[in-house]
């Protein structure tokens, strides 16, 4: 398993909550996860087409869009015409491949603008990272995988990396991934933990071990910390709100300092944002 491309474990992953999905309510593992309608279906075959691009991948044709989705030559052909028909996939009959289309962007535009969650925590965010000059960001899960949301960055020294709004990163190996599963349902959490031991096989004991490190320090202390790159640490805590909404806030800092040293200056800033963006959030409620 190990040796397989990340857009086919990604599917074997897909494959396997979709499993465990249709195990506890009774369908067939051919049942759509959204309802049994053929429009449910067909929708959430399209939504795969569009998930299938990804930074890097600006052109893709109907077989590679066939292999990232598992999908069929033919189903992804028909969903691919109707998304260019629709606009949110443009297609070049030369190339016979399509790309993302503008409406894509006005769709993240809109959620980034009316969210009431960015607008209450980006501003206590960018005030803390300029103070303190050091990066923050707040995630969201999707998947296996976390979406930043929000990233200010303020690094301390030259870094190569730069993270950006709607950036994907893997959840099992950052402080912002492992944050959530410390707070995850058991059940989504377990489901999430079978997907990462596929994916890293011969990694998975230590890495298992990491993660339930993790837990049990959000748990006691309210952040755990991970160093998946190196010369970073990166300090997160879990934000519960909003109807059981799960969200991650993190503190990063590019630094040749000890993790022990990083985490004795930032523990306690992290922990106040956070509970500032939580009430600044209530404040906004109705």
């Amino acid at each position: 398993m190990a040796s397989l491309p990340d857009a086919m474990i990604q599917f074997h992953c897909l494959k396997m909550t979709k499993r465990m999905a249709s195990s506890r309510t009774g369908r067939t593992a051919a049942s759509p996860r959204f309802g049994a309608s053929p429009s449910n279906r067909s929708l959430e075959r399209g939504i795969e087409v569009l998930r299938a691009f990804r930074p890097g991948s600006e052109w893709l044709g109907n077989g590679e869009l066939a292999e990232r989705t598992g999908l069929s030559r033919a189903t992804v052909s028909r969903l691919a015409q109707t998304l260019a028909g629709a606009g949110y996939l443009e297609h070049d009959p030369q190339l016979r491949m399509y790309r993302l289309g503008p409406p894509v962007l006005s769709l993240a535009h809109a959620m980034y603008t009316g969210s009431s969650v960015l607008q209450a925590a980006t501003p206590l965010m960018r005030a803390v990272a300029a103070k303190l000059r050091i990066n923050v960001g707040l995630a969201a899960p999707d998947r296996e995988e976390m979406v930043y949301l929000e990233s200010i960055r303020y690094n301390r020294k030259v870094s190569l990396r730069s993270v950006v709004s709607g950036q994907r990163i893997p959840m099992e190996l950052t402080s912002l991934g492992r944050a959530y599963l410390a707070v995850a349902p058991e059940a989504k959490r377990e489901e999430l933990l079978r997907c990462f031991e596929a994916r890293r096989a011969e990694d998975w004991p230590a890495l298992q071990h990491e993660i339930a490190a993790a837990t049990e320090s959000v748990r006691s202390n309210g952040y755990c910390v991970a160093s998946w790159q190196p010369e970073v640490v990166a300090l997160a805590t879990p934000l519960v709100i909003e109807n059981k909404r799960i969200y991650c806030l993190n503190f990063s800092v590019a630094t040749r300092e000890s993790a022990s040293s990083v985490i004795a200056e930032l523990k306690d800033p992290l922990l106040r944002l956070a509970g500032e963006v939580r009430a600044a959030i209530a404040a906004r409620q109705p």
